[in-house]
């Protein structure tokens, strides 16, 4: 008789103004599909003690690389129980724009910056005052300049045995932070990948004694805050130049709306240094990391590519961004190519 497996149910729950990851096991029949389960939502700020439960509804499964086996890691989004989405669940937003401009075939790839803490401080960092200034920590080499390389590895490897679109890992400026980037993929698939990702983040760390933050400015000074640079492309983008550039300019006029989605405390972060744009302020340009949308030299040189939103912070919720950068550059796509006789004429 074949064992049963278990199945670690991850969801995001309704913490604000940064949404936690939850997880729960549940032990299934050899051969059964992970089932809709449910949860107590009183405990995860999703509903009232007097009406508490809440669906989850499984959207993204893959092997569970900590466990072994026929193990799976089981990625859910939160329904109500009339089966209709939660106020919490950005997913399914995130799902209904990707389906509406499926046709432009637009990908992302996310690179999520974070910082090992061991209790109060960064990790490697000394008991009082501080390490050598930022200079030689990123993408570095050495036990003076890195700290949680060990950690880093293995959760890339977790990553990797769990299928995730994981493409690369570098240690960032600051030390004790490090990025990992998921993509290029489609904008559900890679958010749904880059939660999971966060999950084997902490659950590795966890091994470790260590624990990862995606605050985005976890140490106050002259220091690099932690971002999620988010990389998007469309068809048209990926075969001419052009395109790049009117991606870039269409993000300008929604700069507002995309400051307030893009993760809590933005402003200590995008404060003009640091390799950012100020929060308050829209510019693009190519090869520039102080602003806010950058056009890598590669794309200007080989005229097609990508852009590269660099305001986005490490606690965002990449269903949101996804969901933002598709529906704005897309709808700007759409409204330029239409007849100018069916083009809606400016208000007076």
């Amino acid at each position: 008789m074949t064992p049963p497996y278990r199945a670690e149910y991850i969801w995001i729950d309704g913490t604000v103004p940064t949404s936690k990851l939850r997880s729960k096991t549940k032990v299934i029949p050899a051969g059964e599909a992970p089932p809709v389960w449910g949860f107590d939502g009183s405990s995860t700020n999703q509903a009232p003690g007097s009406n508490s439960d809440c669906v989850l509804n499984p959207v993204f499964v893959c092997p569970d690389p900590i466990r072994g086996g026929d193990d799976k890691l089981v990625l859910c989004e939160v329904l109500l129980t009339d089966m209709t989405p939660h106020p919490s669940n950005t997913r399914a937003g995130c799902a209904r724009v990707a389906k509406k401009f499926a046709k432009h075939e637009p990908w992302f790839g996310i690179e999520q910056e974070y910082t090992f803490f061991e209790g109060a401080r960064p990790m490697g960092w000394p008991d009082s005052g501080f390490p050598a200034p930022q200079g030689g920590y990123y993408c570095g080499v050495g036990a003076d300049e890195i700290f949680g390389r060990e950690i880093v590895e293995a959760h890339t490897t977790a990553c990797i045995e769990a299928g995730l679109a994981i493409s690369g890992t570098n240690a960032e400026v600051m030390p004790a932070q490090w990025e990992f980037q998921i993509g290029p993929i489609g904008p559900v698939e890679c958010s749904d990948h880059l939660w999971v990702a966060r999950w084997l983040l902490y659950r590795v760390a966890e091994d470790f004694g260590v624990s990862a933050t995606l605050y985005p400015k976890p140490v106050r000074g002259d220091w690099n805050g932690a971002g999620a640079h988010t990389n998007f492309s469309t068809n048209a983008m990926r075969e001419s130049y052009a395109p790049c550039e009117e991606a870039a300019k269409a993000l300008g006029p929604k700069h507002d709306l995309h400051i307030k989605q893009y993760g809590y405390a933005i402003e200590e972060r995008l404060t003009g240094l640091h390799e950012t744009a100020h929060w308050s302020q829209f510019r693009w340009g190519v090869s520039d990391r102080g602003a806010s949308v950058r056009i890598p030299w590669q794309v200007a040189r080989d005229k097609k590519g990508y852009i590269e939103d660099r305001r986005p912070n490490a606690n965002m919720d990449p269903y949101t961004v996804t969901r933002l950068v598709t529906d704005t550059i897309c709808s700007a796509f759409d409204a330029k190519s239409k007849p100018a006789s069916a083009r809606k004429a400016p208000a007076r």
